[in-house]
């Protein structure tokens, strides 16, 4: 039978072509129907081919979501395809399961439809554990542009916007299914829809009126080729470069100046330039974050860091990245298996830090994140717990050129302000730079592939929110509730 002719192959590369590209920059408005296809073929297929099915659609949403993995300028060719082939492979996986888990529980529970949200969330609340953990592909980042629906996120994290998601989804099947309107039920199930709308309008309304107490930041994006950062004949540019643009940022009188990630090709912690920033920054009595690569020795052996420097009055502060990008900045399992270090896909061995830090300005302390740090929402998280009153995130993610890549960045930057209601400020070396408000607007900010400076007013959070407290609790409720399900379905 020719596959192109069989339903089962149509119905996944669909709902595979919607979800991918609802992703930013594209169109988010495809996920709210872009799963009807994938239920369909849960409802219709046995759970083998749905396994299958579900898979192949998990390819499809990956590799046009996700390309931008194999655009690294900053490898070989080869192990930057295979960093995408291998990661396009494991993630679609998850789906996988997720077609199992959906089909079974279509057949064996009468309303089993109405668990397909919950068995969504569960799948991505799997996948975010572990050495090889990926929020980046949550389906709330389909929905960055759509504010009203985000606000819940204080409350459920950004799980509540994916059961939002899929559940719009299940209401649009459920709608085309039936033969004739249940006005009580499908009146029920709108309202259901609707509830986190007007929530979240309402959020947007009272804390947009409401005070906030502020710091202003100046933000750095010079725009380096970072392919030529650390060549010896750049240097004497890319310094001059740096210095002008940090006067700029000090004539704005902020209340801090902030750098991109690795900002200059040195280890800043022992560099004799260290002191030149402590004495402007003395002078000017304005801190400075700058991005900075860093190592310790322990035993005779040196471990590496990608890490950044707090410059305030006349001491300095050292951040260690804590979420390393697997195969880029180290390989998987290594810490505990240190013979895969001599493995060598062009990556660096980067050792991950372990300290969530704090750093003071003024009367307030705030932290400092670094890339991919931004991608994992309990990580985070754990900043604000400790204190932080805002955010700064530094990032290089001009290697992934002028994709979606970049864009998916900064879009995951909202998603963190709102679940905790802190400002985020944000300096990449090539862009976006910006600032983000606690609602997720953004207020600031320099286009890809432009350098400037730009001075804005970033918001401190007020309290822990109900997630910065609990953490994913509606996720693990979830992910209960589904094994719940399947537990008392084996026992009948």
């Amino acid at each position: 039978m020719n596959i192109l002719f069989d339903y089962r192959f149509r119905l996944s590369l669909f709902s595979g072509v919607c979800i991918g590209f609802s992703f930013p920059p594209f169109f988010g408005f495809l996920s709210l129907f872009g799963i009807i296809p994938l239920i369909k073929l849960w409802k219709l297929s046995n759970i083998r081919d749905s396994a299958q099915y579900s898979y192949f659609a998990g390819l499809v949403a990956n590799i046009i979501s996700l390309y931008w993995i194999g655009l690294n300028s900053g490898a070989e060719l080869l192990p930057v395809l295979a960093s995408l082939i291998a990661a396009v492979l494991y993630l679609s996986i998850f789906w996988a399961l997720l077609g199992i888990s959906s089909c079974y529980l279509l057949k064996k529970i009468k309303y089993g439809l109405y668990l397909i949200p919950f068995a969504w969330v569960s799948m991505e609340f799997i996948r975010s554990y572990g050495p090889l953990a990926f929020s980046w592909s949550n389906l709330t980042l389909t929905q960055s542009n759509f504010l009203p629906i985000l606000q819940i996120m204080d409350v459920t994290g950004s799980e509540g916007v994916t059961f939002w998601v899929v559940f719009v989804n299940v209401f649009l099947f459920s709608i085309i299914q039936q033969r004739r309107i249940n006005y009580y039920k499908d009146s029920f199930l709108v309202i259901l829809i609707f509830i986190p709308l007007f929530f979240g309008s309402e959020r947007i309304d009272s804390l947009g009126k409401s005070p906030w107490s502020k710091r202003s930041v100046s933000i750095l994006q010079p725009n380096i080729d970072p392919n030529l950062k650390w060549e010896i004949s750049f240097r004497d540019q890319l310094y001059t470069t740096m210095d002008s643009l940090n006067t700029i940022a000090y004539l704005n009188k902020p209340n801090l100046v902030l750098w991109p990630e690795a900002a200059l090709p040195n280890y800043m912690r022992v560099s004799s330039l260290k002191n030149k920033y402590l004495k402007l920054v003395q002078k000017e009595s304005i801190p400075l974050m700058m991005g900075t690569l860093d190592y310790n020795t322990y035993s005779g052996n040196r471990k590496y860091f990608n890490g950044s420097i707090y410059f305030h009055n006349n001491e300095f502060q050292i951040y260690h990245k804590i979420f390393l990008v697997p195969f880029a900045e180290y390989i998987p399992l290594s810490p505990n298996f240190p013979i895969l270090n001599k493995l060598n896909f062009g990556q660096g061995n980067f050792n991950k830090g372990r300290e969530y830090t704090i750093f003071p300005i003024d009367s307030i302390s705030f932290s400092n994140m670094i890339c991919y740090d931004i991608s994992d929402p309990l990580l985070v998280r754990n900043f604000v717990k400790k204190g932080a009153r805002f955010l700064t995130l530094e990032a290089n993610v001009a290697w992934l050129q002028n994709s979606s890549g970049v864009r998916q960045f900064f879009e995951l930057a909202k998603l963190r302000a709102i679940e905790l209601r802190s400002g985020i400020a944000i300096s990449a070396n090539t862009g976006i730079s910006g600032i983000i408000n606690p609602l997720g607007e953004v207020v600031e900010k320099i286009d890809f592939d432009q350098q400037g400076v730009v001075k804005g007013d970033v918001f401190l959070n007020k309290e822990l929110t109900f997630y910065a407290k609990y953490g994913n609790i509606f996720a693990k409720f979830c992910f209960l509730f589904v094994v719940l399900c399947l537990f008392i379905i084996r026992k009948k």
